[in-house]
């Protein structure tokens, strides 16, 4: 089964990424893939999902999935639903939630790991990284591991 991943710079300041995001899942989905996983760390990652849950509207079938890398990402939510109910949005209540097994990890690698995790459980990768970036990029080193292990890649980086 394909799943595609999608890993990007936390910011993003070109905001024709969207369309070229867009375009790169939709003919992911042409191409028969159902099954998207991205994070929730990040201008791309909150881009990712906004286009997943867009193309939902169309493709049915679209499975998505959201990975957290701490506990501390979801609590706010369940402490405000025990106080008001139902009622209250939740940000994933349409996706599945995944959390690797990570609480060992060093709070400062976890994305890292996380990133790795996913990308070991995909065949592609869509992403949004700067080859030339001249510091430390999650982004960047999460590409080159996918270069690494096989994986195809887009990366939308102009």
């Amino acid at each position: 089964m394909e799943k595609i991943a999608f890993i990007g710079h936390r910011q993003i300041f070109d905001m024709s990424v969207r369309e070229r995001l867009y375009n790169a899942a939709l003919q992911e989905i042409k191409n028969g893939c159902k099954n998207f996983c991205m994070g929730t760390h990040g201008d791309f990652d909150k881009m990712a999902l906004g286009v997943c849950r867009e193309l939902r509207k169309t493709y049915k079938d679209i499975n998505i999935e959201v990975v957290i890398t701490s506990f501390a990402q979801i609590k706010p939510v369940v402490d405000h639903d025990e106080i008001f109910g139902d009622e209250i949005f939740k940000p994933f209540d349409d996706v599945e939630t995944i959390m690797f097994d990570i609480e060992e990890t060093h709070f400062k690698q976890k994305i890292t790991v996380s990133n790795r995790r996913m990308i070991d459980s995909c065949s592609a990768l869509i992403c949004y990284a700067n080859p030339n970036y001249k510091y430390s990029s999650g982004a960047l080193a999460a590409m080159k591991y996918a270069k690494k292990k096989g994986l195809r890649i887009v990366n939308l980086f102009a």
